[in-house]
């Protein structure tokens, strides 16, 4: 790396920083946020906090620059997969360079574009650009996307409108304009016990499960026969997992309570409500079934998350940008994971996905990102600042 690049050494002081804040979703990212704040406040840059209902965390964002029109959104996630059960070579919550790469959770996915962010920030707050630079971080990226959408609506109501929203995943600096959407839901199956030997007396409530599970399965395989032969999408169709399962308390009690959570994920143009439908009303009719041989039996389906897709917009404002900034002539691209991407679509922003690292390092023990992506990231950066000028 080019220590001389001045934009570049305040990215690494901040990635240093931002790696140091153990934000792990589970827990709170106010002390990043206070860190990012204080920052921006010694930039005489305003920010504002969107927080959770009980003020545990919060989404961020700021504008640096004119209060006008035409500006550009660089949006990223605060939070970052557990490390637990994981065998790391170094500290997870420090910033350790190995060669040409740098470890730490949540490096490539995503700190190592909100530090560039920030770094690009002075840029703009000596008045260089004629355009303003946003700057939008959210929480619980991790969970579901469950903290952005509070922060895009205030996003929608208080911004001049910018040109373009680049949420900064992990591309590998290249371009990508679509992504799957994805529903999840908590099943919880409430039986009743009885002896293992006297099923005429209870029911089991992970037999009940059971056989729910079981139309998930069959919906998932329908999904497997019946590919979008044009899809861009590895798979090309929707997929159906479950991700979690728990139920019974011995081998000998019909099991009181059997919980199973599963994801749906689907590709543009495909609506989930509808997919989903019919076991949904198969679920009510167990739910009916139930309580009528026991009250205090049944069957209740919980929504945990909805994130929406992320549809490609051939020749659109954000994709024509991020395709300049980057250098990227490639191929149109997507890809299977949700991200924030589509909830922005939604509000009404012209959207793309690109940033340092790639997917297939996130999330795993010895996260890295390539010095040669940040050296990218900071060179995207620069291109920007020229861009709005």
């Amino acid at each position: 790396m080019d220590l001389s690049d001045d934009l570049q050494t305040a990215a690494l002081t901040h990635l240093e920083a931002l790696i140091g804040f153990d934000t792990t979703s589970r827990d709170s990212n106010l002390q990043l946020i206070e860190y990012v704040e204080a920052y921006l406040g010694g930039l005489g840059v305003a920010s504002r906090r969107v927080a959770n209902a009980d003020g545990s965390k919060a989404n961020l964002y700021a504008t640096v620059g004119p209060a006008v029109p035409g500006g550009v959104v660089l949006s990223g996630h605060t939070d970052v997969v557990p490390v637990d059960g994981q065998a790391w070579a170094s500290d997870p919550f420090t910033l350790t360079r190995r060669g040409e790469r740098l470890y730490g959770r949540g490096t490539c996915d995503m700190k190592g574009f909100l530090a560039l962010a920030l770094a690009a920030v002075p840029g703009f707050a000596r008045g260089e650009t004629a355009r303003p630079l946003h700057l939008a971080f959210s929480y619980d990226e991790e969970v579901g996307c469950l903290g952005a959408p509070s922060m895009i609506r205030a996003l929608v109501a208080e911004l001049p409108a910018p040109i373009a929203v680049i949420v900064g995943e992990p591309t590998d600096m290249e371009v990508v304009s679509g992504h799957k959407g994805i529903s999840t839901w908590r099943v919880t199956v409430t039986g009743h016990e009885a002896h293992s030997s006297l099923t005429h007396l209870g029911v089991s409530a992970n037999m009940v499960a059971i056989g729910l599970m079981t139309q998930l399965r069959v919906l998932a395989e329908s999904f497997e026969r019946h590919p979008d032969p044009e899809s861009l999408y590895h798979p090309p169709h929707a997929t159906l997992t479950i991700g979690l399962m728990q139920g019974g308390t011995a081998v000998n009690i019909l099991a009181r309570e059997c919980g199973f959570t599963f994801d749906l994920r689907t590709p543009p143009g495909q609506d989930p409500d509808t997919i989903i439908a019919p076991f949904l009303a198969a679920c009510a009719e167990e739910d009916q079934a139930l309580k009528a041989r026991f009250a205090d039996a049944g069957v209740v389906v919980a929504r945990r998350s909805a994130t929406p897709s992320f549809a490609p917009e051939p020749g659109g404002a954000a994709e024509t940008l991020a395709r300049r900034l980057a250098g990227d002539n490639g191929p149109a691209r997507v890809v299977p994971y949700a991200a924030e991407a589509g909830q922005f679509q939604g509000a009404g922003f012209s959207t793309i996905i690109c940033g340092p690292g790639s997917i297939e390092q996130a999330h795993q023990a010895d996260e890295y990102l390539e010095v040669a992506q940040f050296e990218r990231g900071a060179a995207f950066m620069r291109r920007l600042i020229e861009a709005l000028r």
